[in-house]
């Protein structure tokens, strides 16, 4: 299957730059079936039914961009996996400028070694000294937004809240999962009381996530892999969410790919731990989630290629286009979708 058949053209101007204030008046793209609506986030229990289950991902951002020398020249790192206790690797930038065993001085009293140079160009770095990893990128990191956010204007102290979901806990993450970003309290509670319950799962969402597909042929595409669990509880109560005739509805696409990594052929989720590398593309077999809620996806991206896998790939071309002639807002501050396929009999 051709990448190009996942194109689409899309406005700079529809790039969001900053999220919608409330979180919940974010627009809302409904794709129910063969209907499309045009809702806000808000209006999400009135979309959903009672005995339905939203599934969040409580991963917590850290500030894993960092900006240090080694030697005389500049060097910039994008953690994007927890290798080992003190280990991550990272994308960096100027790689060319930079050895295995280099030291880089990211200030603020704190270094790392580049180690272990990987074929696509990133390295593994090795912190120095004793403290937690997560207490010297607090002193020394800075929250990583999206590049096509980031291209556009620099970070600052209001993404350090706007860039981080209600029920971030779990710290690892370089990027958030968007979809949760639209969710406050008060649209929590107005859907418990529709009779819509809630779980957590945990998937650190890695920068790799953003990684374009450079392949013609998507099958020669190598998925990036991301650490998950869904711990024995959680899987139990979705699967009786299930048995009950209830959907398990996935907000974003980390949390639809864990589940789905933690779902066999029977169709029962299972405790999992562990990384996932799951790539889903259209003819894929959606087993333990009935729904999704999602923002708007990059052209030729994987995630472009799961919505589309999970509601047809006419079906989303046809509703990417609705949303750019209707002014929605894409990417990681943008509005959100909520696709809901046909159920088979």
């Amino acid at each position: 299957m051709k990448v190009d058949l996942f194109d689409f053209v899309l406005p700079p101007e529809c790039i969001a730059l900053r999220p919608a204030s409330p979180r919940d008046s974010a627009r809302l793209l409904v794709l129910d079936g063969a209907a499309t609506l045009d809702w806000h986030v808000g209006d999400l229990p009135a979309a959903l039914r009672a005995g339905d289950m939203l599934v969040f991902n409580d991963t917590r951002v850290i500030p894993a961009q960092l900006e240090g020398r080694r030697g005389d020249s500049r060097i910039g790192a994008t953690l994007h996996k927890r290798e080992g206790p003190r280990r991550w690797r990272a994308f960096i930038r100027n790689a060319r400028r930079l050895r295995d065993g280099d030291e880089i001085d990211f200030g603020n009293g704190v270094a790392a070694y580049a180690r272990d140079r990987g074929t696509d160009g990133s390295f593994a770095l090795d912190f120095s000294g004793d403290e937690p990893v997560e207490v010297l990128l607090e002193r020394a990191g800075r929250m990583p937004l999206p590049p096509y956010i980031a291209a556009r204007r620099p970070a600052d102290a209001q993404d350090a809240d706007d860039y981080q979901t209600m029920f971030a806990a779990e710290k690892g993450a370089v990027a958030a999962p968007t979809a949760a970003l639209h969710f406050t309290p008060d649209l929590m509670a107005t859907l418990a009381e529709a009779g819509i319950d809630h779980a957590t799962l945990t998937l650190h969402v890695g920068a790799g996530t953003f990684l374009p597909v450079k392949a013609e042929n998507i099958a020669d595409h190598k998925m990036h892999a991301e650490w998950g669990r869904i711990d024995a509880p959680t899987a139990d109560r979705l699967n009786a969410v299930r048995a009950r005739g209830g959907r398990v509805i996935a907000v974003g696409t980390t949390s639809l790919r864990l589940i789905e990594s933690a779902t066999g052929a029977d169709g029962v989720i299972r405790p999992f731990e562990g990384d996932t590398a799951i790539f889903i593309t259209p003819g894929y077999r959606f087993k333990g989630i009935d729904g999704l809620v999602t923002n708007f996806h990059l052209p030729r991206s994987t995630l472009f290629m799961l919505v589309s896998a999970l509601m047809g790939t006419e079906r989303m071309q046809a509703a990417y286009a609705h949303a750019v002639r209707d002014g929605y807002r894409f990417y990681s501050y943008g509005d959100a979708s909520l696709l809901l396929p046909k159920r088979e009999k």
